[in-house]
């Protein structure tokens, strides 16, 4: 997979939520839920860099860094899709989906960090 293109398209995707939030929901939702859709713009972005740092380093490393560019990117769209989801009055129960999206993003860093420490 093309780890630079794919987290250089969630960053892309993050600044349209971001303006989406900004200026196509400000008037439409609360400050918490605006809060919440800022958070999972925010997320998405840090998982766009990281992926995109991933296909920049898997170049340099002559390896894939497959495990790692697969746990921040599903691990970042699930924690970022699930609180734009809340922010629009999803049910409740969807939070307990978040988590395990942040777990993700966090094995995918942490697994990035190994392959540059060797």
């Amino acid at each position: 997979m093309n780890w630079l293109a794919v987290g250089l398209a969630c960053c892309a995707a993050s600044v349209v939520a971001g303006a989406f939030g900004a200026h196509g929901l400000a008037s439409r939702l609360d400050a918490p839920a605006l809060a919440l859709w800022e958070t999972a713009a925010r997320y998405l972005m840090y998982g766009g860099f990281g992926v995109s740092l991933i296909g920049l380093a898997s170049r340099v490393l002559g390896q894939p860094l497959t495990a790692a560019g697969a746990c921040l990117l599903s691990g970042s769209l699930i924690f970022s899709l699930t609180v734009f989801a809340l922010a629009l009055g999803s049910p409740r129960w969807l939070g307990a989906v978040t988590p395990i999206g942040g777990l993700l993003m966090i094995v995918g860093f942490v697994l990035f960090a190994i392959a540059a420490w060797r």
